[in-house]
């Protein structure tokens, strides 16, 4: 996932190949064989995985070309493009922002060949929008170095700015546009919603909010968490679940998750086609191949995620699959947050991230 983030695919339909319906076995032999080149944005191919996924994708006849943003940037750009597109897919996001993306009638209709291998609840079940990928729980870390004991680490995230221990020691995002960062202030304002309140939070969750961003260590840019965490510069900060694997490797430090009583934000990523595309048939056969389960079950493989796929799970990457599994999923009114989170993040940028 792209951020400064995270929250938080049945056989495979060839490119080439006549589309398949939902019922329809797909052939596995065909190719994409277009010289039509695919525009995908997402805010979940960075770290090797735009490389990985274009290459995959030009074996199967595919030429796709990504924009790399967050995860409310991405949402911003297609509403802002929707009557001219530029996109032809767009995947990555969670259930909110592609909520939003409906709303706006950014995207259209659409069933893939694997649709009848994922449980449609996790996506658009009424409308057939968009349909769930990935399934990942947005997660607090810390480094274990830094705590001689897991008890004498925070247990919540609520510990970072009440605890006096933790204060100035763990990262706080400078940006706001990404969407684990907007998971986590989900996460965190969900727990105070009122609808009495101020945005449908109470005020006590408003000084939660403050007291989260005057007591940590701003991010600094161009510096990963895990880089600061071995310099000693900060302890915890948030992360998503294949982050945490691949950071863990590229900086050589161990990490724990942090596992509060009130569960963590899952988000579930999404894939969708994007009305008024013009290579719209091309765009079908990409996300047919892409959610399959021959596809999903090598993206876990290789970026260490938890299919929602039924199939690709079987195959998939089974320590990540089991570390997900692990978490409890917070009780969150996605539709409070759907309703005002552009409103929260406006909040928090004016009045605490100010100087």
């Amino acid at each position: 996932m792209n951020e400064a983030s995270y929250f938080p695919g049945g056989a495979v339909l060839a490119a080439g190949a006549v589309l398949a319906t939902a019922c329809t076995p797909p052939n596995q032999n065909a190719t994409a064989s277009t010289s039509e080149s695919l525009i995908i944005y997402s805010n979940s191919v960075s770290e090797g995985r735009g490389d990985w996924l274009k290459k995959e994708g030009e074996a199967a006849g595919f030429k796709l070309d990504f924009v790399d943003l967050g995860g409310g940037d991405v949402m911003n750009r297609l509403v802002a493009e929707k009557n001219n597109p530029v996109a032809d897919v767009t995947f990555g996001l969670n259930n909110v922002y592609f909520e939003k993306l409906k709303a706006q009638n950014v995207l259209e209709p659409y069933s893939p060949a694997w649709g009848g291998e994922v449980d449609a609840s996790l996506g658009d079940r009424t409308d057939k929008q968009f349909w769930p990928i990935v399934r990942e729980p947005i997660m607090l870390v810390y480094n274990k170095a830094a705590y001689a004991t897991h008890e004498a680490a925070p247990q919540d995230w609520t510990d970072l700015w009440s605890k006096d221990q933790f204060k100035g020691k763990y990262e706080v995002p400078t940006a706001l546009g990404g969407a684990t960062t907007q998971m986590v202030i989900s996460g965190i304002l969900s727990r105070y919603a009122d609808a009495n309140g101020e945005l449908g939070v109470s005020a006590e969750g408003w000084e939660q909010v403050k007291s989260y961003f005057a007591n940590g260590n701003r991010a600094v840019q161009g510096e990963d968490l895990y880089s600061r965490m071995k310099k000693s510069q900060v302890n915890a900060g948030q992360m998503w679940l294949a982050g945490k694997a691949s950071r863990e490797k590229q900086y050589g430090i161990s990490t724990e998750a942090v596992k509060p009583s009130v569960g963590v934000p899952f988000a579930v990523q999404q894939v969708a086609l994007i009305k008024g595309t013009k290579k719209a048939e091309t765009a079908k056969k990409f996300i047919d191949w892409f959610g399959s389960a021959e596809i999903q079950a090598k993206w876990s493989k290789q970026f260490f995620t938890a299919p929602v796929n039924t199939k690709a799970a079987a195959a998939g990457d089974a320590q990540a699959i089991e570390q997900t599994a692990s978490f409890t999923k917070q009780d969150i009114d996605w539709t409070l947050v759907g309703k005002n989170i552009d409103k929260w993040v406006e909040k928090i940028t004016l009045e605490y991230l100010k100087g």
